[in-house]
């Protein structure tokens, strides 16, 4: 009897300690009274994004901030078929605005804008004052730009080559990109002469030169939105984050890396 007894005490003591021990591995929870996020970001943002992300964790270390970068669109697509997201940046309204449709994201707000140039390898040496010209001087091989149902910085390349009638002369030596950075790489290593970018790729880069700034009045104006995502498990570190990600603090990042506050 005493026997069981202390066989059956054991069993009481693991099953303490394992429930003690237990957490789970969803977005929003961790171990130790900590949490995690997932932030779904537009690609453009990386470099940026992490920075901001860094200097958000000195000041709540408690809080851990996970990344999912990927093309608007793309991103757009994962929230709408359940994916675990805590907060989305969009590089783009459209997106955004669907999510606000169907009652996925809350508190939409617009975050950051950049604008939209034309890079080249960074052996050419150019600036042209309009896009006929550029292509007329460049007479490219291959354009490269992102894909545009899905990659914002793609629409707004179209939407400026629409506008001044350049589409449907261009369109078939035109290379689509899965996101903007993938534009950027097609036109570092070769693939293609020129590629329509964020002003913000294009900084980040040593391997290629800015050759047009293109017109602002050729495209719509490039707003980041950012939001909470209607399903995030923890509403609380997420607003905390989304109250950080327009702080002071994270727009002199911002600025370090080219992009301006949105008004």
């Amino acid at each position: 009897m005493n026997r069981m007894i202390k066989s059956l005490l054991t069993v009481a003591i693991l099953l303490l300690v394992c429930t003690s021990c237990s957490s789970t591995s969803d977005s929003g929870t961790s171990e130790a009274g900590s949490t995690t996020l997932l932030l779904s970001a537009a690609a453009s943002l990386s470099e940026v994004m992490d920075q901001v992300i860094a200097s958000f964790h000195k000041e709540h270390s408690n809080i851990k901030i996970e990344v999912n970068y990927a093309s608007s669109g793309t991103l757009q697509r994962q929230i709408e078929q359940g994916a675990p997201a805590d907060l989305f940046i969009s590089a783009g309204e459209k997106q955004m605005t669907s999510l606000v449709d169907q009652g996925l994201v809350t508190q939409v707000v617009p975050l950051l804008s950049n604008e939209l140039v034309v890079v080249g390898g960074s052996t050419l040496q150019l600036t042209t004052d309009t896009l006929e010209q550029l292509l007329q001087e460049t007479n490219p091989s291959f354009i490269a730009i992102g894909e545009p149902d899905t990659v914002p910085a793609g629409q707004y390349a179209r939407q400026a080559l629409d506008s001044q009638q350049l589409w449907s002369v261009w369109k078939e030596d035109v290379v689509f990109g899965k996101d903007v950075r993938q534009v950027l790489a097609y036109v570092e290593q070769g693939n293609a002469d020129l590629g329509f970018v964020y002003k913000t790729d294009a900084m980040s880069s040593n391997q290629v030169n800015i050759i047009h700034t293109v017109d602002e009045a050729l495209y719509d104006p490039i707003i980041y939105p950012l939001a909470v995502v209607s399903t995030t498990k923890a509403p609380e570190a997420a607003q905390l984050f989304y109250d950080y990600l327009q702080q002071e603090q994270a727009i002199a990042i911002y600025k370090q890396y080219g992009f301006t506050v949105a008004q």
